[in-house]
């Protein structure tokens, strides 16, 4: 008996002093901590109800938001890279520079516009090994013979896509050459045609992109659509490099 009137008197003096209740409310306090914890936590109740109202306040905030001031500083900031940078990476940039900068917004682009834009790629870029100098007009090596085919895939009545293959072509030099998926619903009144030119998204990839790739890329997460106002077409074209006259 003795004990438990030792206990009675402990509590009662600590009951007293305020201990037992300082201590409660410490343990309180942990509880509510812990509580909170879970609930602020990375898959908290409350953070997920946060970060729900977070996305739809900020994403379409953000979506609309204009960027071309900072597409300025961005490309300030590449240009002062690209001076001092060795060729292999400020090809890269370049590259780089392209993709970023955004062209006024277009939704659709006829055929025979990236034609005429592919025709200039060649003649900057086509190897003239093997091309003859001609002296008609002046110096300069033989035209190259280039064309564009749509080439439409097979097809059942009943499937809802139609797929088609827009082919550019350099007789002389292969590596000119360019093939682009398009497909579109059938049943759609616009008769514009989806586009995808896959290329790997390895930044490392970057400084391999010629500036045509460049180009479709863009075009193609854009979404521009394109207008098949032509779906073949030919043309010849002159390098743009200038041969050494000889006139022996």
């Amino acid at each position: 008996m003795n004990l438990e009137n030792s206990i009675k008197d402990v509590m009662s003096a600590k009951l007293e002093d305020g201990t037992i209740e300082k201590l409660i409310g410490e343990e309180l306090e942990k509880g509510i901590v812990k509580a909170l914890d879970s609930l602020l936590g990375s898959y908290g109740d409350v953070t997920k109800v946060i970060e729900k109202q977070i996305k739809e306040v900020m994403v379409p905030y953000l979506e609309g938001y204009d960027y071309s001031k900072y597409i300025v500083k961005l490309d300030s900031v590449l240009v002062d890279v690209l001076k001092n940078s060795a060729l292999e990476n400020r090809k890269m940039l370049e590259n780089f520079k392209g993709l970023m900068i955004v062209d006024k917004k277009v939704e659709s682009m006829k055929v025979s516009e990236i034609f005429k834009i592919w025709s200039k790629y060649v003649a900057k870029n086509v190897e003239i090994s093997g091309l003859e100098v001609e002296y008609d007009c002046g110096v300069s090596y033989q035209a190259v013979e280039v064309s564009f085919d749509v080439e439409n895939d097979d097809r059942r009545s009943w499937e809802s896509f139609q797929y088609a293959t827009l082919v550019f072509e350099c007789e002389h030099d292969e590596k000119m050459n360019f093939a682009i998926r398009l497909s579109r619903y059938s049943n759609d009144k616009n008769k514009n045609w989806d586009m995808s030119y896959i290329k790997s998204h390895d930044i490392r990839s970057l400084r391999y992109l010629n500036e045509f790739e460049i180009l479709l890329m863009k075009l193609d997460q854009s979404n521009v659509k394109i207008e098949l106002d032509k779906t073949s077409g030919n043309d010849d074209i002159t390098p743009d490099a200038e041969p050494e006259a000889s006139y022996n």
